[in-house]
């Protein structure tokens, strides 16, 4: 012990004394470039300067917006959550606060040192990321197994509820293409976007609120829940052919891409399907570690991502598709929502929110003619999918109330619509102020639904009250 604490400050001493050494003979010497090193290291900034450029660098501006989004957004979802809504809607409502539509306005210094232009494209790629894993997440949870086996009810409902908007938003489309479509983009092109814009329901929104409410074992919550994840899977092979169609710019260059991916999803199913089961369930026996599996599982998900990509689809549509891939077995489902859900969930997918209202610009909508526009889409998105669902609902059987509860949970958009108006504005294919509408279609009827239910459910009571029994009404 004594050696121990005898050589220790021996040791430190001398190698202490030999780098003073070093540095004291090395004050002699002078570099070649002595000059313009001498400039580019000169302290001429003053502490405060220094400390702007620090901040202004790319990875602390990057943590400084994540650490505000995090905050707004949070603070927002519990705002929400204490008004009955799901603490989703407060955090899309927190990327348009801090965007340009209120922040930008109100604070516009303040908003251009958080947000510069030149720093979106990082926040982009990493909420992109995000986005990865959770559709990838959207897609472990639903069961197409289980979706073949319900009644042909939902099938009915769920297809319903996609044709008669996306009819809607094609003839909405040719109203709005001269006054709103970017140049240089096609009316095909335009239409197809704003009717899938127009038609689609965001289920992990509806299964939030169906969980929240304590519905998702009640028969029209059940039946909505099975709807949406039909059509979740319906609108997603929609946007992909359209997106092929879009990227291709000729019929030969899209009938490529659209096989191509029918070959893609069909190999996925077919072929990777059943040998990622045969994998996981084999390591599960062998008892190996959980992150062989779920390592596994990444490395579907990445590569199905990059295939989408290639093709000339989203990725979004590959981490899909890689999800529905995986098995549905509860302990693996709990084991990847484990690794992923908190991150992606928490702190990347509220990022996405921020971008999207970052980009959303309210102040375009300055005159009373693109108000009344913004209000006659929201009429007709509501009209489309609320009345398209519960028409459909009411024909297969189901009463007017489950009719209409079915249709006021499908009409919920929420961030699979800002997901898809995201992927139409980067394909150039829809201008900032039809952006800015659509976006403000997607908040309104997500903000609705919960009212909606409450109306229905207040109505149907006061109808029993008033006759003293129930009716199929």
């Amino acid at each position: 012990m004594k050696q121990k604490l005898v050589l220790y400050p021996l040791i430190i001493g001398v190698f202490a004394f030999l780098i003073w050494f070093v540095i004291d003979k090395g004050k002699t010497l002078v570099p070649a470039s002595h000059s313009s090193i001498h400039a580019a290291i000169q302290p001429a900034q003053a502490v405060g300067q220094q400390f702007l450029h620090n901040v202004r660098n790319p990875l602390p501006l990057l943590l400084l917006q994540i650490l505000v989004i995090f905050f707004v957004s949070k603070l927002f979802g519990k705002i929400f959550n204490r008004i009955g809504q799901p603490s989703v809607v407060g955090e899309i409502i927190a990327g348009i606060f801090l965007g340009p539509s209120l922040m930008g306005w109100i604070f516009p210094g303040f908003s251009g040192f958080i947000f510069p232009k030149d720093s979106l494209g990082n926040l982009q790629f990493l909420s992109q990321i995000g986005l990865l894993f959770f559709m990838f997440l959207i897609g472990v949870d639903l069961d197409i197994d289980k979706l073949k086996n319900k009644a042909q009810s939902a099938v009915v409902i769920s297809h319903a509820s996609i044709i008669f908007p996306y009819f809607l938003g094609v003839t909405l489309a040719y109203t709005l293409y001269q006054e709103f479509a970017p140049a240089g983009v096609s009316f095909l092109s335009f239409a197809l976007f704003m009717g899938i814009a127009m038609s689609i329901t965001a289920f992990p929104v509806l299964a939030r609120i169906l969980q929240e409410r304590g519905l998702t074992t009640a028969p029209h919550g059940a039946m909505a829940l099975t709807c949406a994840a039909a059509d979740d899977v319906t609108a997603w092979c929609i946007l992909a052919a359209v997106i092929a169609i879009v990227k291709a710019g000729s019929i030969i260059s899209a009938l490529v891409t659209i096989a191509l991916t029918l070959i893609f999803v069909l190999l996925m199913l077919y072929l990777v399907r059943p040998w990622l089961k045969k994998v996981i369930d084999k390591a599960g026996e062998r008892k190996r570690s959980n992150a062989t599996i779920v390592s596994l599982a990444f490395f579907v998900l990445l590569v199905c991502a990059w295939l989408a990509e290639i093709i000339g689809i989203h990725a979004l549509f590959g981490a899909f598709l890689a999800g529905i891939m995986m098995p549905k077995s509860v302990k693996f489902k709990e084991l990847l929502a484990g690794k992923t859900e908190d991150i992606s969930v928490l702190v990347l997918l509220p990022l996405y929110f921020a971008f999207t209202g970052l980009r959303t610009q309210i102040g375009l909508l300055n005159d009373g003619h693109l108000w009344a526009v913004c209000g006659s889409v929201i009429f007709l998105a509501v009209f489309g999918k609320l009345g398209g669902s519960a028409v459909a609902a009411r024909l297969t059987g189901q009463t007017w109330k489950d009719s209409f509860l079915i249709g006021a949970l499908m009409n919920t958009r929420g961030l699979v619509e800002l997901i898809v108006l995201n992927i139409g504005y980067d394909l150039g294919i829809l201008s900032p102020p039809i952006f800015s509408i659509m976006v403000l279609m997607a908040l309104v009827t997500t903000l609705m639904t919960c009212p909606l239910l409450d109306l229905v459910e207040y109505l149907s009571k006061k109808r029993i009250l008033k006759y003293g029994k129930s009716y199929k009404y």
